[in-house]
């Protein structure tokens, strides 16, 4: 019989009695490197062989490094996040890897990683009654923060995959957790009237006006520099968003993504507060003298630093408590910004534009309660060119 060649496989009896398949893969390191498949009968060795084989022929790996979940994410955290992305992204996957995923499933081989491991590890984070018991984990997670864990994971088996250490991400084939969406509900526009009304003066009456009327998050509002902004033309642009980064304070950092960097056009009442402040604040440069500290910035402290957000906060939550205003966090601006547009029935299209949505899905997700008065609107629209052209339609029978 001939015999039979590299990466065609042979099979035989062992000496306790169970058949076994070998597939010769080469040398990797200096080493040979081989794939074994076990079973009671020679035709069950068979097929996983064969099976094997069709795979290795179709470029997947058969026999991949023998590492486990958390050796793999050593290495990913290290050679992919590290370089590739910002400080504070390296340190929130690290934190998630560290903290949630490690415990549930770093011990498993990387290769045996299914779909049920995963969806283990989501259970127990939330503290579902499916959870195994007598693992020393976090227990009763928020839904949010074990789906975070899920997706950190989804994107690193996606590099394992592209490595071919891998067949399939089990992480994209767990069900994430149910995340219940809390109701947005924005100022409304006598209380959008109220709120300006109350922070007339105020040092951060600009910041106040311009996240309210043009819908800016928090970290770009306070990344804002004066070259950012032509207050002739009534323009903003926004470049980038100031973060405090572990171990180096507050920085000012890029947008996120390109739909995130844009030019807005500014409403008469922000150009006009953006004009007190810019006078207030050479007031307060005089004043400090020396101190001060030119960092070009458009909304800064009393020596020209900048402002961390905490403190933007809190002054925020004492303008409500004295306006006499429900609570709100202060990214409900930028909500009540949208809800505000679309109900004055600006095209969704323009409000994504504003807002810097990557997406239009995510305008007409995140404010579909404000839909139902927008099509209130297309019915009376409607019923104005019908009505309008009612009594032509008559005139034929009037006449005759």
């Amino acid at each position: 019989m001939a015999k039979r060649g590299n990466q065609e496989g042979s099979i035989f009896q062992r000496a306790d009695g169970r058949w076994c398949a070998v597939v010769s893969l080469g040398w990797r390191n200096g080493k040979r490197w081989r794939k074994c498949y076990y079973g009671a009968t020679r035709d069950e060795v068979g097929r996983q062989l064969a099976s094997g084989l069709r795979d290795h022929q179709h470029g997947l790996n058969i026999a991949p490094e023998r590492q486990t979940v958390a050796q793999f994410l050593d290495r990913w955290l290290k050679q992919c996040v590290a370089p590739t992305t910002r400080t504070n992204t390296l340190v929130s996957y690290s934190a998630t890897v560290r903290l949630h995923i490690k415990p549930h499933v770093g011990h498993i081989p990387l290769a045996k990683l299914s779909p049920q491991h995963v969806q283990a590890m989501v259970n127990d984070l939330v503290g579902s009654p499916a959870a195994a018991k007598g693992r020393r984990t976090p227990k009763g997670l928020s839904a949010r923060t074990a789906g975070y864990a899920r997706t950190v994971l989804r994107v690193a088996l996606n590099q394992a995959l592209a490595w071919n250490l891998v067949h399939r991400n089990a992480a994209a084939l767990a069900n994430p957790p149910r995340v219940e969406s809390k109701p947005i509900q924005p100022f409304s526009p006598d209380e959008a009237r109220a709120f300006l009304t109350a922070v007339a003066g105020d040092r951060l009456e600009a910041l106040y006006a311009a996240a309210l009327a043009l819908g800016l998050r928090l970290g770009e509002s306070l990344g804002l520099r004066w070259e950012d902004i032509d207050l002739d033309a009534a323009t903003l642009t926004v470049s980038g968003q100031l973060q405090r980064v572990k171990g180096q304070g507050l920085q000012r950092v890029p947008c996120k993504t390109s739909r995130s960097r844009r030019t807005i056009p500014l409403p008469v009442t922000v150009v006009m507060a953006l004009r007190a402040h810019r006078a207030r604040q050479l007031e307060a440069r005089l004043l400090a003298g020396p101190r001060w500290q030119d960092k070009g910035y458009v909304f800064t402290s009393r020596h020209g630093t900048p402002i961390d957000q905490g403190l933007v906060v809190s002054r925020f939550k004492k303008v409500l408590g004295k306006a006499k205003l429900r609570d709100q966090r202060f990214h409900d601006l930028r909500h009540a910004c949208a809800s505000l547009l679309l109900a004055q029935g600006v095209a969704p299209r323009a409000v994504m534009e504003t807002l810097g949505h990557s997406q239009i899905s995510l305008t007409m997700d995140t404010y579909a309660h404000v839909m139902p008065t927008m099509l209130r609107h297309v019915a009376e629209t409607m019923d104005t060119v019908l009505a309008a052209r009612a009594p032509a339609a008559e005139t034929p029978q009037a006449a005759s």
